[in-house]
């Protein structure tokens, strides 16, 4: 790559991978998670990826570009982190990891569709600007709300657990 069309178009083929990767992902998450709330999160971050996914096909089209993955070494580290807490915590420690590791995907997305956005506006991608910064918001809010989850509930625990 030598062009910021060309990191542009590399970037947006591995968020459509990370998406699509996610979608496979937060149905495991959901499974596994034992509060009721941070389940509920889970499931409708699934709903909301799937849209995501649809932006993403209409930022593909509005390039000219076919919507096509690559495949996103940063995402599949980031949910075989996730499938490792589900194998080995248990109890607060699960769902506090699992949060922790949803909030990671959350940081992760929010860094590359930011570049994203950007190098859109920059090459007068504007319905692609548009749609970006719809998803970035998306990202932004899902985040705030697993930030509140973990400090209104998934982080309290009685202090004979927080000892353990």
């Amino acid at each position: 790559m030598k062009t910021l069309n060309e990191i542009f178009e590399h970037t947006l083929e591995d968020m459509y991978f990370a998406e699509n990767a996610i979608t496979k992902a937060l149905p495991k998450v959901a499974k596994a998670a034992k509060d009721a709330k941070l389940k509920k999160a889970a499931e409708d971050h699934l709903e909301e990826t799937r849209g995501q996914i649809k932006k993403l096909e209409q930022v593909f089209k509005s390039i000219g570009k076919k919507a096509a993955g690559e495949k996103c070494d940063a995402i599949e580290g980031l949910i075989k982190e996730a499938d490792g807490l589900m194998e080995e915590a248990s109890g607060t420690a699960l769902d506090a990891g699992l949060l922790a590791a949803c909030q990671a995907v959350e940081h992760y997305e929010i860094a590359r569709y930011g570049s994203l956005r950007e190098w859109a506006k920059d090459l007068g991608h504007d319905e692609a600007h548009t749609l970006l910064s719809e998803i970035l918001d998306q990202e932004k809010a899902t985040n705030n709300k697993l930030t509140n989850l973990a400090v209104t509930a998934i982080n309290k625990t009685s202090p004979s657990a927080k000892a353990a």
